[in-house]
């Protein structure tokens, strides 16, 4: 008997041995709403989660079998996926909408170009290339969030350095270096399909907590809306990945005051907290003037932000009353629009030309600062769009300018494999607009190559422009013409063969089988 508890003791030392192995996780959620100057509503749902102590795998060791991977708050699925394939950090957005920065300026998360983005750091070495890699995961990445990234083929994917990695990248020594895969979908849009997985991967996921706002009904009727999810590596910390959610809704819409409520623009309201969160915030961002007034009254202001915050932690499980937070204009008897613009620099991006093969592509950057600004512009275009460097110019107001371009790298395309990459750094004076021009032409496809709706045209993905120490910024997409044939004529084809082999084999059939007799008529 004296001698069962120490049996017992040494039972449980190999679980708490394990027990300590398995790295600790925590879940953080947090909205942020903030009123735009046009009188519409900016929301940005963030979902993150932190696997402590741990690090990407080591392409390396890709030949061997992987350790064993407990998770608990982090998604199962994402993590294998990250396993499976040695991904360091990884980046993926899907969009619908362009993102208007002159009236709602900077968004909380830059990733907004129109339709699917898609780019990761890898590491070197191993059995597996580089680009195996990359292939295996947007197929992955396809099936977990239903979406065509599978056609982010090599056809679309280039290799910019603008992309700087948001993280850490570890150090497996010279002969492992890390690479970049980037690619774009413009014609790829988020709907239902691509909500429910990513509700899946959160722990509670919208039965509690601040997820029970992501309405598909309202957030799918915005002006604007994305979906993302990023996954980066903290040398202090570990792991993490967000799933993010950005929406654009207009209060306008139905009336012509800009008051708002969760009620008015998710239709729902927050009864519980998500347990298994050890932070939940929802920050409202307060007006610099006017009066106002926000109700419930905020527990805490953030005067550094100036930003109402409330803490569901704080509150019981089970709310006593739903969460329906809302904010009102008193004074307001009609919504004047302000027309100022919010951000200094503006890009606007143009194909001219009404002809199928040849073409122009116009590229006009504003700086309506008092200081010239360092900028770098990224132009990745498929195959199929070919620009002439030698006819690049640069002009402000009309009057041809030689000093604005500093240096560039060029990636030339190569037909039915590579895209094109043209990274050109710019010098844009103050308050000027600087106009650049390149002459391109437009490839003559295979019919088999051509998409189901050829006659709309190809969708180009966004430009990037990236101010020297700023967020990045996106164009809207554009609709490329090109020479399509005439679908129909296969179709004209076959009919008139069919006709004609049915007309002589009709005829030849009868003059083989019918038997001529001659009949005698008696005349009466």
């Amino acid at each position: 008997m004296p001698r069962k508890p120490r049996l017992v003791w040494l039972l449980c030392l190999p679980l708490l041995a394990a027990s300590h192995s398995i790295p600790s996780e925590t879940f953080e959620e947090e909205l942020h709403v903030r009123a735009l100057p046009d009188g519409k509503v900016a929301s940005r749902f963030s979902f993150s989660v932190l696997l402590e102590g741990t690090s990407p795998r080591n392409p390396q060791n890709l030949s061997a079998e992987d350790e064993s991977q407990h998770y608990t708050l982090f998604p199962l699925t994402l993590g294998q996926i990250l396993r499976e394939y040695a991904v360091t950090e990884l980046h993926l957005t899907l969009n619908a909408g362009n993102w208007n920065y002159g009236r709602w300026g900077y968004p909380d998360e830059v990733d907004v170009g129109s339709g699917a983005e898609l780019w990761a750091w890898m590491g070197e070495g191993g059995t597996a290339t580089v680009d195996e890699r990359w292939r295996g995961l947007r197929n992955a990445l396809a099936g977990l969030f239903c979406a065509s990234l599978g056609s982010l083929d090599e056809l679309r994917t280039t290799s910019p350095a603008l992309f700087a990695p948001s993280g850490g990248l570890p150090d497996w020594g010279m002969h492992n270096p890390h690479e970049i895969r980037h690619a774009s979908l413009p014609s790829e849009h988020v709907c239902t399909e691509n909500l429910t997985p990513f509700l899946k991967l959160l722990p509670c996921k919208s039965l509690s907590g601040i997820a029970t706002l992501l309405n598909p009904h309202r957030l799918f009727d915005a002006d604007w809306h994305g979906m993302g999810l990023h996954v980066s590596w903290l040398p202090e910390a570990g792991v993490q990945a967000r799933l993010t959610f950005q929406s654009v809704t207009d209060p306008l819409r139905s009336s012509d005051k800009r008051d708002w409520s969760f009620a008015s623009i998710f239709d729902r309201k927050i009864e519980r907290r998500c347990p298994s969160a050890t932070a939940s915030h929802v920050v409202v961002s307060l007006p610099d003037n006017g009066a106002y007034s926000i109700q419930p009254p905020p527990p805490s202001i953030d005067r550094a932000s100036n930003a109402a915050v409330f803490d569901l932690k704080k509150e019981p499980v089970e709310f006593d009353a739903p969460l329906d937070i809302s904010m009102q204009w008193p004074n307001d008897e009609g919504f004047e629009y302000n027309l100022v613009p919010q951000t200094p620099l503006s890009v606007r991006r143009l194909l001219h030309g009404s002809s199928q093969d040849r073409g122009s592509l116009a590229v006009s950057i504003s700086n309506s600062g008092n200081e010239s600004v360092s900028v770098a512009y990224l132009e990745t275009l498929p195959w199929i769009v070919q620009v002439y460097l030698h006819s690049m110019t640069f002009s402000i107001n009309g009057v041809p300018r030689d000093d604005i371009l500093r240096n560039f790298t060029y990636v030339p395309p190569i037909p039915h494999a590579r895209a094109m990459e043209l990274t050109l750094n710019l010098e844009i004076p103050a308050r000027s607009t600087v106009l650049l021009k390149m002459d391109v032409t437009k490839a003559f496809l295979r019919y088999t190559e051509h998409p189901p709706d050829a006659q709309r045209g190809w969708d180009l993905p966004p430009a990037v422009l990236v101010p020297h120490g700023g967020k990045r910024m996106y164009t809207p997409t554009l609709l490329l013409d090109l020479a399509t044939p005439d679908f129909s004529m296969p179709y004209n084809v076959i009919i008139f063969s069919c006709s004609l082999v049915a007309f002589i084999f009709g005829s030849v059939f009868n003059l083989l089988t019918r038997k001529f007799v001659v009949v005698k008529v008696e005349s009466k």
